[in-house]
């Protein structure tokens, strides 16, 4: 008789999601997808699920056959909506709504014809002109060309009204049309409107950007600020709709893989296209043999992946691998046909590759913060440490500041399960001499310590030390001084080489050990350091922000007041820059791709 398997452990696989806006699947134990749904902020949306709140019949049905989740990361909540559409088009989730008519995403037209039209467009493509989009509603598209009216004033009327009008309409008298129909615009300037259309529409802002700029700054200087208010209003809105859409499933037949890797742990994500649609992500995570080398992992990864499944006609990956062409040739050769594999790809394909790459990151995390590894790691530190069984409590504490301002301590608690984010605490550090890490770090572990003792608290199995044998030396003492014992108290200290996996473990019985990077101890410990690391510079930041009365901005690293202010004027304010997406961000002038990374990261809380 075969035993029932675990049941799906929602609330922790909710501590691995960030905020960032994507799409979640809920799968049954044979496969079968249950739900597909869109989030503005992943995290938060599948908590909702798992919380105490009632439940209605049907999403109880459904949670209650949901054996694993899957998420897919995108960059603003309107990929996030199409992602949605074509998955449950592709997938036909049992829980999910499914419209039974099969219209396309709507379109905005602009014909070719000697005064261009510009409209909304659905169904098949028989009108001559430029398509842009797909949008993720008709409600988008309207609002798009609600903005080609207003700066544009192209017309929208149908050919046959075009031709018969012997006086403006109303379009003209509101401003939204310049009435080519009746002449009163020169074909040279309704052709240069034309062309600053097609700019925006194409996703080219730049030229658009830096005239509504200078008007504004010009309106500004002449004192008229209720155009330069507008003219802001009007820079704000055109930055919420010129992202390009990267999942919009219309690469007929692709897969793009992309590789992360913490220490020698991996993932390979898979993001696939058949048939124009777009089929969602799927990742794996290959025994690395102890290789820190992601082109390696990758490169192995394609040659057996694509000896087992039929290979796509392209293959698009997010670095160059070894024997690129071989692997290239032996792949065409066993499906027959030509098949290419590209390390180096710009425009839609790079918005692919940059998708995947993102997912991947997020599942390798979620995986290092699963269950079961998290007892692999939990039993290595164990056995490293003597413990007679496992530490059922990690404490780690780390020391932040910036040359002895605004310091701060940390403090994050790991059990079986992972970080215990609501017993994570900070002490803001005081009375000591700035930048004296030691003092900080004894002053830290005695106010912890000294309540627990005091209200017969809660103690730690495990108590580690982001430092040398100094900082270990300081909790020794104020351990000591108030009288703890029990706590197998351990150093972290950072290796010769100062890298990732080479770290030294001063252990409680005066021992130095340097595990490795595949030692599961290692992996636990670094999990936790990182954390309580994270933890302190977060805490501290904030401490400083708060003395120094200025924008989050400036603790950007990379941003300084000019970037900050260029920033803010581009977007019109934070919460223009927080509604926007990494491309729309690495447009401002004097940021460049990574810089545009981190500050979406930051406003999203994105590890």
């Amino acid at each position: 008789m075969t035993s029932k398997p675990p049941a799906f452990d929602g609330k922790a696989f909710v501590k691995g999601l960030n905020t960032a806006p994507g799409v979640y699947r809920m799968i049954a134990a044979d496969d079968a997808v249950l739900y597909v749904g869109k989030a503005s902020a992943l995290k938060n949306r599948v908590a909702s699920y798992f919380n105490a709140s009632p439940k209605s019949p049907r999403i109880a049905t459904m949670l209650a056959q949901v054996a694993r989740m899957e998420v897919t990361v995108t960059r603003t909540e309107a990929e996030a909506l199409l992602l949605e559409n074509q998955l449950i088009k592709s997938l036909k989730p049992r829980y999910n709504v499914q419209l039974r008519d099969d219209k396309s995403y709507p379109y905005v037209l602009l014909t070719t014809e000697n005064w261009p039209r510009i409209g909304l467009h659905r169904g098949p493509r028989a009108v001559h002109g430029r398509y842009f989009g797909p949008y993720a509603s008709v409600g988008a598209v309207r609002e798009t060309l609600n903005l080609m009216h207003k700066l544009f004033r192209l017309r929208s009327c149908e050919d046959s009204v075009f031709r018969n009008r012997s006086r403006p309409c109303l379009q003209h008298q509101i401003g939204r049309c310049s009435a080519p129909c009746v002449g009163l615009v020169p074909g040279e300037e309704y052709a240069e409107s034309v062309r600053r259309a097609c700019l925006f529409l194409d996703g080219r802002s730049d030229e658009l950007s830096n005239e509504l700029g200078k008007a504004m700054e010009a309106a500004s200087e002449r004192l008229e600020f209720e155009e330069a208010a507008r003219l802001r209003d009007l820079m704000q809105s055109i930055r919420s709709l010129q992202a390009r859409q990267y999942v919009d499933g219309r690469a007929a037949e692709l897969d793009v893989l992309a590789v992360a890797m913490q220490d020698a742990a991996a993932c390979v994500l898979l993001l696939a296209f058949r048939d124009g649609r777009n089929l969602g992500t799927r990742a794996f995570f290959p025994k690395t043999g102890g290789s820190t080398d992601p082109a390696e992992v990758l490169a192995a990864f394609v040659s057996q992946y694509y000896a087992e499944q039929a290979p796509p006609r392209e293959i698009v990956l997010d670095r160059d691998i070894p024997d690129r062409e071989l692997i290239e040739e032996a792949l065409s050769l066993t499906a027959d046909r030509k098949v290419q594999i590209k390390a180096s790809v710009r425009g839609e394909r790079a918005g692919y590759v940059d998708l995947a790459r993102r997912n991947a990151e997020l599942s390798l995390a979620s995986e290092r913060t699963s269950h079961a590894a998290q007892r692999a790691r939990a039993e290595g530190l164990r056995d490293l440490l003597g413990l007679p069984a496992l530490p059922a409590r990690i404490e780690c504490f780390d020391i932040s500041h910036t040359m002895g301002e605004a310091t701060v301590a940390s403090c994050v608690v790991f059990d079986s399960e992972g970080p215990v984010r609501g017993q994570y605490r900070r002490y803001n550090i005081a009375g000591i001499e700035p930048g004296d890490d030691y003092a900080a770090m004894h002053q830290a572990i005695e106010r912890r310590f000294r309540r627990a003792v005091e209200e017969q608290g809660v103690m730690p199995d495990v108590l580690l030390i982001d430092g040398g044998a100094g900082q270990v030396a300081q909790a020794r003492a104020a351990l000591d001084d108030l009288g703890v014992e029990g706590v197998a108290l351990v150093g972290v200290a950072k290796g010769p080489a100062r890298r990732p996996g080479d770290e030294e473990l001063l252990l409680p019985d005066g021992r130095i050990v340097h595990p490795g990077a595949e030692s599961p101890a290692l992996q636990l410990v670094q999990q936790v350091r990182d954390e309580a690391h994270r933890f302190a510079i977060t805490g501290h930041r904030g401490r400083r922000q708060k003395a120094r009365s200025t924008s989050r901005l400036e603790d950007i690293p990379g941003i300084g007041p000019r970037r900050r202010a260029a920033l803010l004027k581009h977007f019109g304010g934070l919460g223009g820059l927080r509604a926007a997406g990494v491309e729309e961000i690495a447009r401002v002038e004097g940021v460049n791709a990574a810089l545009a990374e981190r500050i979406y990261a930051a406003l999203h809380g994105v590890a």
